[in-house]
């Protein structure tokens, strides 16, 4: 008996829409009253501070600590754990991270300037963030890759100060998530995590340093309290489960888009993995080679959960229609395993991080290939990009007005000002002129 049970869509249906909406539509699965929980714990770390942070980490982590300085991981340990580590795990880390560091140089951003004939300057000024807070996932799973995806592109940028919160709980952590820490040069790492730990990086305690950006990924306490201090600092986004599409001409080899899918499915239950084809027989030897390799998955049971709720495999009749629902679903992670993938480019207009070629799977684009894994997921890449250097900088606008130029533009202004009935705004220019 099959196991696996995909939704199967047919993009010339009548209903194909709607059943999309359906499938694409996520909520997430509150435990209790989420957001009056995570307000409770917002509020007593703002109030209480270090206090506040004791007792939650004391109770959501079972640890058995007085002070905060028990929490906080000096750079010797982080050094420590770098050289601890197995020669091939340590050169990995370190390929991967020299690889991430040179692809975000490319993306620095510099301060320019332009003068106007009359003597006028305007331009525009970057600047690094001061200080950065990087939230990385301790529980069920730990990610040393999120480490160096968060970090580096910071580092790149000139963040003066990278601060890193990170569950123990019952005091363990993972030597590779230190060992990455260490390599991505972050300043000092706190092994508190949840809600208590954004608020903590939001609003600053007596041993925390408050800072200017949170970004990293975590569980629904952690989404939910950091839309709740939007504003007091910065987010990188909100994330939703990881999501891959691949589309696949059917030439292929189906074990290989199996093993792409479940690349995703692997990560939680609410993860999600479809595929397009305009090959209908195709389609059915995936799904033939899903249910052959998911007796070989270590975490076959969250696999099994995730394509069975929110994986689908999706005919359509041509890739030219496969660009239409590519840009319908606009997914976090998006695999063109095609024989010309650079044609379909052009017309994507919505994805994350876009995968080219038979020979590109997800998962290098996970760990090691250079660009950020941390992608705008739930049909938010329509307005949002990934995570990069421009992330932690700011631009700050520069305009320097010669008397010549400030008399040309106070006409303008005046007229504008007094338009929107501003007599102060309009006599400010005036007195220039």
């Amino acid at each position: 008996m099959s196991e696996l049970k995909p939704l199967m869509l047919d993009a010339g249906e009548q209903a194909f829409d709607a059943r999309l909406d359906q499938l694409l539509a996520w909520q997430p699965e509150l435990e209790g009253d989420v957001v009056a929980v995570v307000g409770e714990i917002i509020a007593a770390v703002r109030s209480e501070g270090d206090k506040a942070v004791l007792e939650y980490t004391r109770r959501f982590d079972r640890r058995e600590i007085v002070s905060v300085a028990e929490l906080e991981v000096g750079k010797g340990t982080l050094e420590q754990a770098l050289n601890s580590l197995p020669t091939e795990q340590r050169e990995a880390l370190e390929a991967a991270a020299q690889r991430i560091r040179s692809y975000h140089q490319h993306q620095t951003q510099q301060s320019w300037q332009y003068t106007e004939s009359d003597g006028t300057v305007l331009g525009q000024k970057i600047t690094p963030l001061q200080r950065v807070g990087i939230y990385v996932p301790g529980g069920k799973a730990s990610y040393p890759s999120s480490v160096l995806m968060n970090a580096l592109p910071a580092k790149v940028a000139g963040v003066d100060e990278i601060i890193m919160v990170v569950p123990a709980p019952g005091g363990d952590l993972n030597p590779a998530v230190l060992a990455a820490a260490a390599i991505a040069g972050v300043d000092r790492v706190f092994t508190v995590g949840g809600a208590q730990a954004v608020a903590a990086l939001a609003y600053g305690t007596a041993s925390i340093p408050k800072v200017d950006k949170v970004v990293g990924p975590g569980n629904i306490y952690v989404a939910t309290a950091k839309k709740a201090v939007f504003g007091e600092v910065g987010l990188d986004m909100v994330a939703g489960p990881s999501e891959i599409l691949v589309v696949c001409d059917g030439q292929t080899s189906p074990d290989w888009i199996a093993m792409d899918l479940f690349s995703q499915a692997e990560h939680d239950e609410q993860a999600q993995s479809i595929l397009i084809s305009p090959d209908a027989e195709f389609l059915q030897a995936v799904l033939a080679s899903m249910e052959k390799l998911l007796a070989e998955m270590p975490r076959r049971e969250i696999i099994k959960a995730s394509i069975n709720g929110r994986g689908a495999l999706i005919k359509v009749v041509n890739l030219d229609e496969a660009v239409r629902v590519i840009n319908r679903i606009a997914p976090e992670h998006l695999e063109l395993s095609v024989a010309d993938p650079e044609a379909m480019l052009d017309g994507i207009r919505h994805a994350g991080a876009v995968f080219l070629g038979r020979h590109t799977p997800e998962a290098l684009g996970d760990y090691c290939a250079g660009p950020n894994h941390v992608l705008p997921t739930s049909a938010t890449a329509r307005f949002s990009s990934p995570l990069g250097v421009y992330d932690f900088q700011k631009r700050t606008s520069i305009i320097g007005c010669s008397p010549e130029g400030a008399a040309k533009l106070a006409d303008t202004a005046g007229v504008l000002a007094r338009c929107e009935s501003l007599e102060a705004h309009a006599r400010s220019a005036d007195y220039r002129r």
